[in-house]
């Protein structure tokens, strides 16, 4: 729809979006911030419109350096639009069409009141003739992040590297280190030459990065964040320039990135994944990852357990590996209770009946007769966790079939990921394709068995394989079409699991922290941070894990062996504080004072954790690097601040921490745990810092500020 230039403002009291549509029907948005703020300047050149879409035989054309809109994107028009609400949520759709393909899209952006954070989505309806070939759909394009070559050489990136036992680690560059200018012409169309881009490749969505990034400026402290809320390796991003304004383009699977092709045929629907972006006007990264803790709570799959947080144990880390027996488990079940836990989970192993051999034979999930011998087998275990006051739960690697397995044979081909027409095989493993019922019917079996029969009140979904690029379920559909479909199926299953046991606690876990997201995290109750060992590593993955996960859903393993220190019992009891406390460890083989060094800082945590849901993170120092020598973590309520700070050898005893948001604040400090730390911390409210000292190095130690605002004169 062509004819006067319009703008649409829409938003609530801590967002506001504009959307200029010029005469030919172009949209684009030119402004996101505080209401009342000022957009960028209209440029003959301007910013990107709200969508791109490519599709085969409609690719982008060249002209004399400038971009001719013969791609689908290009010749999307804007025809209407509607606003409405859903519940908290302010909902916008802006409907686009375009005449030549009779391709309609619904660009849906939506923002829970109060919370500066825009969620984008798109859905893609064919009401022409002929199939049309998608290559890539974008989920949100914003074109207007920094106006002008000054900001964006104030402007940092972020991003997130995430390896395994090296999960979340936070990188800061200039924009001008990452997309230099180019020359002195303007550049109206990068497609690659100048951007900064992420990309998730695989079926682990966080394997090598998170599936998050942020542009900061350095002097007014206006941040922006985003995240795809994805559950697969398929999604790429990229931040660059284009006419003097910086701007974020966030997908799905692509052509280019992943071989993701999808045809939509006349009558057809294509959803994008869901993507979000935080925005703080100027308080830096702390504002905005605030603002995106709000939102995934908004955002989320209500359930008990993020208000109860109870304490979990868990037998694998720094204590069983895997080896779980009868005879090993009923003494950590009674130390697991005298602690205070409230779960207990046996992990790995319970189902391996060839000692150790279990890798490639999984799948039935049945218990090892060895392993749990008499009469009663696991279910002797069972009955002690719940004696002891605790729930049960049981680890579960659910996608995979080992080739061993007789499942391998009893389920169809069909059932599993298959390339060219054969099955996929990644370390002696099959990967189930959720998308067909025999695979999903199967694990409803085994979900009903193992929590509708047997009583475990806890899952912890494991996954410990990529295979690669995806699964073709039929001649012509391409591998990363096909994870796309998986991934959907993953959480639909997961949903009809939650729907049927609506008090289950279910946790992610994929080799630690390499399925984190919120796609994922929108269902399920806890996220795994790391398979990391070393106390002393640990420290920088739980100071970060926040930016990648609300405080209530973050599991931190507390691991104490019976060769620690007390410093380092009590180092890795702090890392696990201002999260959720995953216990492990061999707690019947420490000594009494490290033994009673764990049940104070699990008493410490129950005292606290009524304030983690509402709480919103902070980092003093900054975000954690891997190699600092002092990491701070600060919680935040409207009364209180909780702050976990470490020491780590090589850095002096006395660190400042700033707490800007205590200015002028009076704060009564407290300290929480351990309460024989020789830690000595002073409180400036004029400079709002808090001087710490920690004498010893590996020590932690767990801070409480408790703060007034002082009377107007």
């Amino acid at each position: 729809m062509t004819g006067a230039p319009q703008t649409l403002r829409w938003g609530h009291a801590a967002l506001e979006v504009e959307i200029d549509v010029g005469e030919d029907g172009t949209a684009r948005l030119t402004h996101i911030g505080l209401p009342g703020g000022t957009p960028p300047e209209r440029r003959n050149w301007p910013p990107l419109p709200l969508l791109e879409v490519t599709a085969a035989g409609h690719g982008r054309a060249w002209s004399g350096g400038r971009l001719i809109d013969s791609y689908v994107g290009g010749r999307l028009r804007h025809h209407a639009h509607r606003v409405s609400r859903d519940g908290d949520w302010h909902v916008l759709t802006v409907e686009l069409r375009d005449p030549q393909t009779g391709l309609v899209a619904e660009v849906t952006y939506r923002s829970p009141d109060g919370v500066p954070v825009l969620r984008g989505e798109v859905v893609l309806r064919n009401g022409g003739e002929a199939a049309l070939h998608l290559e890539s759909v974008s989920s949100l394009v914003v074109g207007c992040l920094a106006d002008g070559p000054e900001a964006i050489g104030g402007a940092d990136l972020l991003w997130a590297e995430n390896d395994w036992v090296a999960e979340c680690r936070w990188q800061r560059r200039p924009m001008r280190v990452t997309s230099p200018v180019l020359s002195d012409r303007v550049v109206v169309y990068d497609n690659g030459k100048g951007e900064f881009t992420q990309t998730g490749r695989g079926v682990w969505s966080s394997c090598g990065r998170l599936p998050m990034g942020g542009l900061t400026d350095r002097d007014s402290g206006r941040t922006w964040l985003w995240q795809i809320e994805h559950n697969g390796g398929g999604w790429h991003w990229e931040c660059g320039e284009r006419d003097q304004l910086a701007y974020l383009a966030l997908f799905g699977p692509t052509d280019t990135h992943h071989g993701w092709r999808h045809p939509l045929e006349p009558g057809g629907e294509f959803h994008t994944v869901p993507v979000a972006l935080a925005f703080s006007a100027d308080g830096g990264p702390d504002d905005a990852f605030a603002a995106l803790t709000r939102y995934r709570r908004t955002a989320r799959r209500p359930h008990s357990d993020h208000r109860r947080l109870p304490v979990i144990f868990n037998d694998y880390m720094n204590c069983l590996m895997g080896d779980p027996t009868t005879e090993k488990l009923l003494p950590l079940i009674d130390a697991a209770a005298e602690a205070g836990a409230e779960y207990f989970v046996i992990d790995a192993g319970w189902y391996d009946d060839e000692n150790g051999g279990w890798w490639d034979s999984v799948g039935a999930w049945k218990p090892a007769a060895s392993r749990f011998p008499g009469e009663r087998g696991i279910h002797e275990v069972l009955d002690r966790i719940r004696e002891r006051g605790m729930v049960p739960g049981l680890w579960l690697e659910p996608e995979v079939i080992g080739v061993r397995s007789p499942m391998a044979k009893t389920l169809p081909d069909e059932a599993f990921f298959r390339r060219d027409g054969v099955r996929v095989t990644e370390t002696g493993r099959h990967h189930l394709d959720l998308r067909h019922p025999a695979a999903r019917a199967h694990l409803d079996q085994v979900v009903d068995r193992l929590v509708g029969e047997w009583g475990v009140g806890y899952l912890k979904l494991d996954h410990n394989i990529d295979p690669g690029s995806g699964t073709s379920a039929h001649p012509g559909e391409t591998p990363a079409a096909g994870l796309l479909g998986h991934n959907r199926a993953q959480l639909d299953w997961l949903d009809g699991i939650l729907d049927r046991y609506p008090h289950l606690v279910v946790e992610n876990c994929s080799s630690g922290g390499m399925r984190w997201d919120y796609a994922l995290l929108s269902r399920l109750q806890l996220q795994s941070t790391s398979d990391q060992q070393n106390l002393q590593l640990y420290a920088p993955i739980a100071a970060s894990a926040p930016t990648a996960v609300t405080p209530e859903q973050g599991a931190v393993w507390a691991y104490p062996l019976p060769e620690d220190s007390l410093d380092e019992v009590a180092f890795t009891m702090a890392s696990a504080l201002l999260g959720r406390i995953h216990l492990s460890g061999l707690l019947p083989d420490l000594r009494p004072e490290a033994r009673a060094l764990v049940h104070e800082a699990v008493a410490a945590y129950k005292a606290l954790r009524a304030d983690l849901p509402q709480a919103v993170p902070a980092w003093p120092l900054g975000l954690p690097a891997w190699d600092d020598p002092w990491l701070a973590l600060a919680l935040r309520t409207p009364a209180t601040t909780y702050l976990t700070v470490w020491r780590r050898p090589g850095g002096a005893p006395t660190m400042s921490l700033p707490l800007p948001h205590l200015r002028g604040c009076a704060a009564r400090v407290d300290v929480l745990y351990p309460t024989a730390s020789q830690a000595e911390a002073v409180w400036n409210p004029d400079a709002a810092d808090l001087t710490l000292t920690l004498p010893t190095a590996p020590s932690a130690v767990l801070l409480r500020l408790t703060h007034t605002v002082p009377d107007a004169p």
